[in-house]
């Protein structure tokens, strides 16, 4: 795992799209993608980790994906997943289902949540990659790199890790620009490889170490695919 500790309060990155500069310069030097063959596949956290892993795609002329996953809540606790649907070819979804038998779940709920988040992550799919399908990039059996603005708790992460194996990934590099130490090391064991930029100290919020953090948009997520393809393409 590489990192620099942080040591002022001044943000580390200017940016996402600096951040993602930074993270590739690290990943070019990282033992992981040396040490395997063929290129990895870079997907991203959408929405805030598209610019990074962008960035990261441009510099190192591998291909961006997304993960598409959505959570089903347990119900009055939306903060809680009691399963999870993953964009794919056929949509995976997998039910917790020790977090299942701790609520009463109202006849047909689990059912209902089920088919509302496969609709879900239908619709988000559409609307990034237009009429692309998930088929056309096949997962299964690759290196990805999987990127997110940064890591404040393990959570969400271990999720999309987690859906990243149903799709037969093979290795998972994880790529983040800032992380808390708690975080790291709750996923160290979880992926191949780990490259971290920044360990501040004191993490507070993900926003903190940027200067400038809008939020990105479902339309800076769609403008950066269509970008990113045509740079494959002129590539290819």
């Amino acid at each position: 795992m590489q990192a620099r500790k942080a040591e002022t309060a001044t943000p580390e990155f200017a940016d996402r799209s600096d951040a993602g500069r930074q993270l590739a310069e690290a990943l070019q030097i990282s033992q992981s993608l040396s040490s395997v063959a063929g290129d990895p596949v870079v997907v991203a956290v959408p929405r805030g980790g598209v610019p990074v892993a962008f960035e990261v795609a441009q510099r190192l002329g591998l291909h961006l994906d997304l993960l598409i996953l959505r959570r089903i809540a347990a119900p009055g606790h939306p903060e809680l997943s009691i399963g999870t649907v993953v964009d794919a070819k056929e949509p995976i979804v997998h039910i917790d289902e020790g977090n299942v038998r701790r609520f009463p779940l109202p006849p047909g709920y689990l059912n209902e949540e089920r088919q509302h988040q496969i609709a879900e992550v239908d619709r988000h799919h559409r609307m990034y990659f237009g009429e692309d399908h998930a088929d056309e990039q096949d997962l299964a059996g690759r290196h990805v790199i999987l990127i997110d603005e940064g890591l404040s708790d393990a959570g969400s992460m271990e999720v999309s890790i987690h859906a990243l194996r149903q799709l037969g990934v093979a290795i998972i590099t994880l790529a983040v620009p800032v992380a808390s130490q708690d975080t790291l090391d709750a996923i160290r064991d979880k992926v191949e490889d780990v490259v971290c930029l920044s360990i501040p100290p004191s993490f507070g919020d993900v926003g903190d170490h940027y200067e400038d953090f809008p939020e990105t948009t479902d339309q800076d997520v769609v403008r950066l695919l269509k970008e990113a393809k045509r740079s494959e393409r002129l590539l290819n």
